[in-house]
């Protein structure tokens, strides 16, 4: 069990120091609960620290069952989970209502985030390291690193608390390499792996990302 989301952090800079140097590490979060476990873990590797913005594309009827996902990006990307969309029956029509929606908060929160709404472009030659505070289904973060890798970062680590064996698995395979912390089973949700699993608020993310950059 873990303490809180900062307690998580400290555990894998401990972890990922382990592994040695690493060539110009970039840590990414997926926010918004990501960016406190990131926020430990660039402050310990000196490395900066920056957000990777990826909004889940729910299903009609259940907005919690992801379908797709959008990703920020030089074009934004829109990567849809075909075998759903098929059982579902989901039309055209719904799809681009959806993407759209979800296109709104994405702008919105890069803007909130970064100042602007430019997306990244500066992965080249970096070893990026990709955090969250759990995963669950591991869709948002597939999607995360399918538009990190079209930039051809020197390699890929994706850093989480908490996951379950069979989406660990899934992250290996796609991922250089996963550091993780625990990995129990049965899963029930990333959640109940804290004690204090509080929803992150915007206006933390803003001011762990400025702390980070006043010190780049």
């Amino acid at each position: 069990m873990l303490k809180d989301r900062y307690e998580a952090g400290e555990i894998l800079a401990d972890k990922l120091e382990k592994l040695g140097p690493l060539q110009n590490p970039i840590v990414l979060a997926l926010p918004r609960g990501g960016v406190s476990v990131a926020h430990r873990i660039a402050k310990r590797l000196k490395a900066p620290l920056d957000v990777i913005i990826v909004r889940k594309l729910g299903a009609p009827f259940n907005e919690e069952f992801a379908i797709g996902a959008l990703v920020e990006g030089e074009p934004e990307r829109v990567i849809l989970n075909e075998e759903a969309v098929r059982r579902l029956g989901i039309d055209k029509e719904y799809l681009d209502h959806i993407v759209e929606k979800e296109r709104i908060e994405l702008h919105r929160r890069q803007k909130m985030y970064r100042g602007k709404e430019n997306p990244l472009g500066y992965l080249a030659d970096k070893t990026v390291i990709l955090v969250d505070d759990g995963i669950a289904t591991g869709y948002t973060m597939k999607a995360a690193l399918s538009a990190i890798r079209e930039q051809n970062p020197v390699q890929i680590i994706v850093a989480v608390p908490v996951a379950p064996p069979d989406t660990l698995k899934e992250m290996e395979r796609i991922a250089d390499k996963v550091v993780v912390i625990e990995t129990p089973e049965p899963f029930w949700a990333v959640g109940a792996h804290y004690e204090k699993f509080d929803q992150t608020a915007d206006e933390e993310v803003v001011k762990l990302l400025e702390e980070a950059r006043k010190k780049d």
